[in-house]
């Protein structure tokens, strides 16, 4: 039975994860954490894990989540044989209906690109994107992230703001503002 539900889960996932990635993570914490198949810190860790190891964050959400969720549903289940069977229907149900889709969407934009319809549909959706990245953004701002005491938050801010700005602005490495975010981490907490 969980693995319909993670099917049915990842089908809306893959289907309805519009703008990439970070446009996803609302919809991806929404079929995930509601119905308790891992926690929000867990959910955390996989954001943090999923910028560091390479492909899309949907993909490798989905690895995960099915490999846990057979084990967190039921105990019997929680053998690695019915984690790897878990991961390998939801990263299948997340990436082949998206995949079928754009080809589809691609051959007709293709053919019709030209179209008003086609670049008002596309001046359209820019915003919603902007708007779904801003919504992911809010999502990590919770506790599992910035913590609990009012001290922890000012800290976890000033880093995130840092951090934002080392980016941004002085156009240094991101992999060089995580390890200077971590040591700031290290010696303030």
């Amino acid at each position: 039975m969980i693995y319909l539900k993670l099917i049915w889960a990842y089908l809306k996932i893959g289907l309805f994860g519009f703008g990439g990635g970070y446009a996803m993570l609302a919809l991806i914490e929404r079929e995930i954490v509601g119905p308790g198949w891992i926690t929000e810190q867990m959910f955390t860790d996989i954001v943090a894990i999923s910028q560091m190891t390479p492909g899309p964050i949907g993909i490798n959400s989905a690895t995960y989540i099915g490999y846990v969720a057979p084990g967190v549903s039921s105990p019997a289940l929680s053998s690695p044989l019915f984690g790897i069977l878990g991961s390998v229907i939801c990263t299948l149900v997340v990436v082949v209906p998206s995949y079928l889709l754009t080809l589809y969407t691609s051959h007709f934009i293709s053919r019709h690109k030209e179209s008003a319809i086609v670049k008002g549909v596309f001046m359209g959706l820019r915003p919603v994107v902007v708007g779904l990245i801003a919504s992911a953004a809010l999502l990590l701002m919770n506790s599992a992230n910035f913590g609990y005491e009012q001290a922890d938050i000012i800290k976890s801010v000033i880093i995130c703001i840092s951090a934002f700005v080392l980016v941004y602005f002085v156009k240094l490495h991101p992999i060089l503002v995580i390890l200077i975010a971590g040591l700031a981490g290290y010696i303030l907490y």
